[in-house]
């Protein structure tokens, strides 16, 4: 038995020496070993923490059916001026109307509807939780002040007679507005105001500071401000197209900052990574681009991740990824995730990763039909979600709901089609 033993000590030396060897000269020579061992590790944890997250997240309140059901398009929070000041939610619905409800409990408080053409958004200003912001297809970007009990909004962010919105942003200092327009004859804007000044007096009118109008040559479908410098703003497109711009430079020429190629039409588009230095787009093929913007002066690639379609790409165990709803940045994990689901409501979070994209977790008997917009509160950890069954769930870590019946989804068409117009890799591109 020694001799045995002996024996196999001397064979396992002569297979794993040459290993040893050089995980120890890597340790010993390699200056940045200790932190990516140590960064590996806190990746690990953080990720295992959303999954927890994730997997404690419960149905906490679900708001009440309207008498007139809609599909809920987009959702955002109000960010609270005072910390001990209760928040709101905003919700665009296929029905032409915005409604406001409280946060915490999904009740009803104001809804603005007899719109004259189709919602594209809605956005809080940041440094005021009362002042609400959407866009219009009627070429109108309006503010409401959801303390007022009127049906009137208390400024009008006039376009230029052809204009029809269908994307717009606020810039993190509430100063610049920003809306994107469809594209009529050959052209298409996007067309900038001031914020400031904004008062009580009904329905005010400011007409734009300017537009840029040769980055885009089809429909401007996203814009996004960089949530802390307030002179970024990334744009997307249905030509393939998506633009990052630094709007103090005094021409759209020298604004235009880089010009990433999705290869698709842009459905979705947002920042990334430390700092924000990094931006990323879905495609209405559920597509996925991600792209470096750190790297546009160095010799390294600027992609750090391209997937033609995400359902092939993600294996999920007794269920399917059928679409990609949008995708959201988690700060303290220093991670990217994207939310997808399946037309019978069942919500998939996705970890993103320069080598890939796996499956975090699945939230499951919430919605019954397809799940169209969201907002994650970091802070608390909760999850709102709106859906083409009409409804505002909110989801928090072990919440128990008090009625669990499922409600059914609606039958009627939305009135808002989806844009699909895949685009080859000729279109305009700068460095990939």
């Amino acid at each position: 038995d020694v001799i045995a033993g002996f024996l196999y000590a001397i064979l396992i030396l002569v297979v794993f020496h040459p290993v040893v060897d050089l995980i120890d000269n890597f340790n010993l020579t390699y200056k940045y070993a200790p932190l990516i061992i140590i960064r590996r590790a806190f990746e690990m944890t953080a990720v295992e923490k959303i999954e927890e997250q994730l997997a404690s997240l419960r149905i906490a309140k679900r708001s009440a059916l309207s008498e007139e059901p809609a599909y809920l398009l987009d959702i955002d929070v109000s960010k609270p001026v005072l910390s001990e000041s209760s928040r709101s939610v905003a919700v665009c619905c296929s029905s032409k109307s915005i409604r406001v409800y409280n946060r915490d409990t999904l009740n009803l408080l104001r809804e603005y509807s007899s719109h004259p053409g189709i919602l594209n958004g809605v956005r809080f200003a940041h440094a005021c939780d009362s002042m609400l912001f959407s866009a219009c297809t009627d070429g109108t970007v309006k503010c409401w002040d959801i303390r007022l009990a009127t049906q009137k909004a208390v400024q009008i962010f006039s376009g230029y007679p052809s204009n029809v919105f269908i994307s717009f942003d606020i810039n993190c200092n509430d100063l610049i507005i920003c809306a994107g327009t469809e594209k009529v004859a050959k052209d298409t804007f996007l067309v900038f105001w001031d914020a400031r000044g904004i008062t009580n007096c009904a329905s005010t009118t400011k007409e734009p500071l300017g537009v840029y109008s040769e980055s885009h040559n089809d429909d401007i479908t996203r814009i996004s401000f960089h949530p802390v410098e307030p002179n970024l703003v990334v744009s997307g497109s249905t030509d393939g197209l998506v633009n990052v711009f630094d709007i103090n430079k005094e021409n759209e020429d020298d604004a235009l900052i880089s010009t990433c190629n999705s290869d698709s039409s842009v459905s979705f588009i947002g920042w990334s990574g430390k700092d924000y230095k990094q931006v990323y787009c879905m495609t209405h093929d559920e597509g996925f681009c991600w792209w470096d913007i750190a790297q546009l002066d160095t010799e390294e690639p600027i992609t750090l991740l391209h997937v033609l379609d995400v359902r092939d790409r993600v294996c999920i165990e007794n269920d399917s990824l059928h679409y990609l709803v949008g995708g959201l940045y988690h700060e303290k994990a220093d991670k990217l995730f994207l939310i997808g689901g399946t037309f019978t409501g069942n919500i998939h979070l996705i970890s993103c990763a320069t080598d890939g994209l796996s499956l975090v977790g699945t939230l499951s008997r919430g919605h019954s039909a397809t799940v169209r917009s969201f907002c994650w509160n970091l802070t608390d950890e909760s999850l709102l979600t709106g859906g083409e069954d009409a409804q505002l769930l909110l989801w928090k870590p072990g919440a128990v709901e008090r009625s669990l019946t499922k409600k059914t989804s609606l039958k009627s068409a939305s009135s808002v089609q989806r844009r699909v117009r895949v685009h080859n890799s000729s279109s305009k591109s700068r460095k990939q």
